[in-house]
């Protein structure tokens, strides 16, 4: 696989287990199918299964269980050492995770998360885009700034921020922002509002210019060029369940002042069934601004 470099750490693994620990480097914890969709997909699960079993006998990376025996894997304290020259300082490295920690409440979540990914990987495939592995972040932190009485700076963190690269005709490419929000339905719908609706205030902060006659600046802006569309994807719910709290979030977020002032900021809703099962192409959003309207993510009817 190309752009990956191999280290004195890893040695003779091959690219693609180099290339996989560097995924779990980015995204804690992959299971087994998702590290093959990822990372082999032309090649048979067996071989993924082969080139996983290396990795944990090197002693780089492990596997926890589910109940139904869905192993999960994620990178070793010694897989974290050897896969520190490949990924380099770039902001992105995590420490690694205990067995507990793979095992624990927030797996569900974050496999979800990753799967939100792989679908964007799968429909770049099929369409000639560019997406890979390492195209979403988790746990994406931005500054709301010190509420008042306070000392610290409120954080919005988003669960993820996916790159796509559109190719379009001829040498047309368009690079495409999003936050991604994954909701398990652990919280009221209301809550689930509140959140969403800080990505108004998050449009809105800014930061004094250099220059003091200057127009403070978007404080966005020095991340990236133009302010990402959010994504809000519902997991863990029957389809007419998931139905009804899209419908219920979107109507309370309607309801909110300072996105009403913010038309800027794109919201829309999908299930995580539909995203998996027919792709982000497909008219499966419900948007903020007319939620009567199927679209799809980038915010289109059906052709």
């Amino acid at each position: 696989m190309r752009g990956h470099r191999t280290s004195a750490a890893v040695p003779r693994l091959g690219a693609a287990a180099v290339a996989m620990l560097e995924g779990l480097d980015r995204h804690r914890l992959l299971s087994t199918a998702q590290l093959h969709a990822l990372y082999t997909p032309d090649s048979s699960l067996r071989w993924t299964q082969h080139l996983l079993d290396r990795l944990r006998e090197a002693g780089l990376a492990e596997a926890a269980r589910t109940p139904g025996g869905l192993g999960l894997w994620y990178l070793t304290p010694r897989g974290v050492a050897a896969i520190e020259p490949v990924v380099g300082g770039g902001g992105t490295h995590r420490k690694a995770i205990s067995p507990e920690q793979a095992a624990g409440p927030l797996q569900e979540h974050t496999l979800a998360v990753n799967e939100v990914g792989l679908a964007f990987v799968r429909a770049a495939q099929e369409r000639g885009d560019e997406c890979g592995p390492l195209a979403w972040r988790h746990e994406v932190a931005h500054s709301l700034g010190r509420p008042p009485g306070q000392r610290r700076a409120e954080l919005l963190i988003a669960d993820a921020l996916l790159t796509y690269q559109l190719n379009g005709p001829g040498e047309e490419v368009s690079i495409l922002y999003r936050f991604a929000e994954l909701d398990r339905a652990t919280m009221g719908a209301d809550r689930l509002a509140e959140q969403l609706a800080r990505y108004a205030r998050l449009y809105h902060r800014t930061l004094p210019a250099d220059d003091p006659l200057d127009e403070p600046e978007p404080a966005w802006a020095a991340s990236y060029p133009v302010f990402p569309a959010v994504l809000v994807v519902l997991a863990g719910l029957p389809a007419d369940r998931a139905e009804r709290r899209r419908a219920t979030v979107l109507e309370l977020l309607a309801e909110n002042d300072d996105l009403a002032a913010s038309t800027e900021v794109s919201l829309s809703i999908c299930s995580l069934d539909d995203l998996v099962s027919r792709g982000p192409f497909a008219p499966i959003f419900r948007g903020l601004r007319d939620p009567e309207r199927p679209i799809d993510w980038l915010g289109e009817e059906e052709k």
